[in-house]
């Protein structure tokens, strides 16, 4: 039963993993580790005060998740003087911490990929040699029926084959416009649910991108030589499958939404319900985001919950900067797609994000991998079509998003409920881990004192 200690600790937390259709994976004897949470939720002898639920972004298995959630829940931990703040706030003071584990990486690789066109070279390295290997890894990426997997086929042939030509023949476009029927995807905009919140599918245009993309020199010196080619080079076979690695990011975007929606969004209100009177803080990391936000706004039309939260906590959010406007500007008349998370009350406390300048991921690959055509701005002082919260934080409100940087690990931020704040975290998220940058830097001191004033927060 994956119930961890957080490291350092006597404290334990609970890591329930779910399948890619959000439903919850049993125990080796069957069991649901759920059923073991909502009792513990509903004790009485010594009630929980307050619920920590978190979800990770792209970190494919079960190691990967627990890698990130031992990290960040340590360092939740180890803010002694915010944990004596709690007990003296709230009285009894007692927390049910809990991590949600989703199949982010459904190839089994706990390596983050860049999202989006720009192609990294060790994702595939291992199949370089084995096409079927592939056609499974991309099966399982986009879409798995017959007609998909000979698209795949049809492609990855092309690829692993003799060099040609960057410009797909007749059979290839074809093949890359069943993959995408067959993916479920479909192109709505900069409003739309995650995975579609992008112009549409062009794979030539896809191709023609990578081979000479927007800052294609800082972008490269970013990835590394040998990623898109040294010296300015492109290799054929990573500008051939750079549509299905577009294709790929989408899909996960739709999954965390998918999973948020469902299996996360029914693990809060089952929660509600054991525990009536707890509080309940939701944090996200990257595509946990997507996973968060969806959990506490649900399907549209769908069952709400029973309750508002009390507090939610985006860390370098790999979702639109649009997610919770009011009206986004670049499809007017249209809201985000979680901006019901504000219009309908449904967090009773404060919303915080961080940003970092640091973070690769969010800040270059991310908007690479939302857009077809080049980004283009509304003017000056604006922000672009398609970018991350974790570069931009969330904008276009009804409600006035304030913005602050990032302070010590005894300032009191002064959180109220129904705000939203922006924190530029880059003076500490800033370790450079390679190709997503600082994009996973973040188990800090600091960050985990935010997310502390975050649940301690005055009332509205």
């Amino acid at each position: 039963m994956p119930v961890r200690i957080i490291p350092g600790t006597d404290l334990p937390y609970y890591l329930l993993s779910y399948d890619q259709n959000g439903h919850e994976r049993a125990e080796a004897d069957g069991s649901r580790l759920s059923t073991v949470v909502r009792a513990v939720a509903a004790e009485t002898a010594e009630p929980v005060t307050d619920i920590f639920l978190a979800s990770h972004g792209w970190q494919g298995d079960l190691n990967g998740a627990i890698d990130q959630y031992d990290r960040w829940f340590a360092a939740m931990t180890e803010m002694t003087a915010d944990r004596a703040a709690a007990r003296a706030k709230v009285p009894g003071f007692r927390s049910l911490v809990i991590g949600v584990h989703w199949p982010s990486k459904p190839w089994g690789d706990e390596r983050m990929p860049n999202p989006g066109v720009l192609s990294r070279e060790e994702d595939d390295q291992e199949q370089a040699g084995d096409p079927q290997a592939l056609i499974e890894s991309y099966a399982a990426r986009i879409a798995d029926t017959p007609q998909a997997r000979a698209a795949i086929g049809l492609i990855v042939e092309a690829a692993t084959g003799a060099p040609g030509s960057a410009t797909l023949t007749p059979q290839l476009h074809t093949a890359y416009t069943a993959l995408y029927a067959e993916s479920g995807l479909d192109a709505a905009d900069a409003a739309g649910p995650p995975g579609t919140d992008q112009d549409g599918f062009d794979p030539q245009l896809i191709i023609d991108e990578a081979k000479n993309p927007e800052g294609a020199d800082v972008a490269s010196a970013a990835v590394g030589p040998g990623v898109l080619g040294g010296g300015g080079g492109f290799r054929l076979r990573d500008l051939l499958l750079a549509p299905l690695r577009q294709l790929s990011f989408w899909k996960m975007k739709a999954r965390a939404c998918s999973f948020g929606e469902t299996g996360a969004h029914d693990l809060v209100a089952a929660l509600q319900v054991a525990a009536p009177t707890a509080r309940i803080h939701l944090m996200g990391h990257s595509f946990g985001c997507i996973v968060v936000s969806a959990a506490v706004a649900g399907r549209s039309g769908g069952t709400a919950l029973g309750r508002p939260v009390d507090s939610l906590f985006l860390v370098q959010g790999a979702l639109s900067l649009w997610s919770m406007a009011d009206d986004v500007p670049y499809a007017p008349g249209s809201a985000g797609y979680f901006a019901r998370i504000l219009s309908d009350d449904l967090v009773k406390g404060p919303i915080v994000t961080t940003r970092s300048s640091h973070d690769t991921a969010v800040g270059r690959f991310y908007p690479l991998g939302a857009q077809i055509k080049r980004q283009f701005l509304l003017g000056p002082q604006d922000f672009p079509k398609y970018g991350g919260v974790g570069t931009f934080g969330l904008q276009g409100l009804a409600v006035t998003a304030q913005d602050q940087p990032i302070q010590g690990e005894t300032f009191g931020y002064g959180f109220r409920g129904h705000a939203v704040y922006n924190i530029d975290a880059s003076a500490v998220i800033a370790k450079d881990e390679g190709i997503p940058g600082a994009h996973n830097d973040i188990a800090h001191p600091r960050v985990a004192h935010v997310q502390w004033q975050a649940a301690l927060a005055l009332p509205a």
